[in-house]
C-alpha cells in the first residue's frame, strides 16, 4: 500500500464489505461474530458503510458480483464496459446503475495456457479438371 494513502485500495474495501455481508446474512451472530462484524465495520469508510446499511435496511444485499465481466449478479442488467474497466484498474468503487449495489469484480481464475493440439495433415486438394474449351 502506498505510504501516503490512508484508505485501503478500493477492491480491498469491497472485499471487506463482502465479508461483512456474509457475516450479517446468517442472522444470529455469536459474540465472536459480533466482534468481527464491528472490526470490519471500522475498516470501511463512513459514506460507503452508510450506503451499504441503507441497502441492507431495504432487505437487499449490499454487494453484487459482476458475472462474465458484463452483468450484475443481483439484477442481471448489463454493466457498462467503463464501469468494469474502472473496477479492473482498482481506482474507485462502482455502483450498479440499476439496483444500486456495490459491484465487485472477482479475481480472474488462473487458467492454464491451452496446449495446441497437433495439426493433422491436410488432405491434398484435388486439382480441378480443365474446362473444355469452346471451339
Amino acid at each position: 500500500m502506498d505510504e501516503f494513502n490512508i484508505h485501503p485500495p478500493m477492491n480491498e474495501t469491497i472485499k471487506i464489505l463482502l465479508q461483512l455481508q456474509s457475516l450479517e446474512i446468517n442472522g444470529k451472530a455469536t459474540p465472536a461474530q459480533a466482534k468481527q462484524t464491528a472490526e470490519l465495520r471500522a475498516k470501511i469508510p463512513p459514506p460507503i458503510l452508510a450506503h451499504y446499511d441503507r441497502l441492507v435496511a431495504r432487505g437487499k444485499k449490499g454487494v453484487a458480483l459482476i458475472r462474465n465481466q458484463s452483468s450484475c449478479s443481483a439484477c442481471h442488467i448489463s454493466v457498462p464496459r467503463g464501469v468494469v474497466l474502472t473496477l479492473m484498474h482498482n481506482t474507485d468503487v462502482q455502483l450498479c446503475g440499476s439496483c444500486g449495489r456495490y459491484l465487485y469484480l472477482p479475481e480472474p481464475a488462473a487458467t492454464p495456457e491451452p496446449v495446441a493440439a497437433p495439426m493433422k495433415n491436410p488432405k491434398p486438394r484435388k486439382s480441378k479438371a480443365p474446362l473444355p474449351s469452346a471451339q
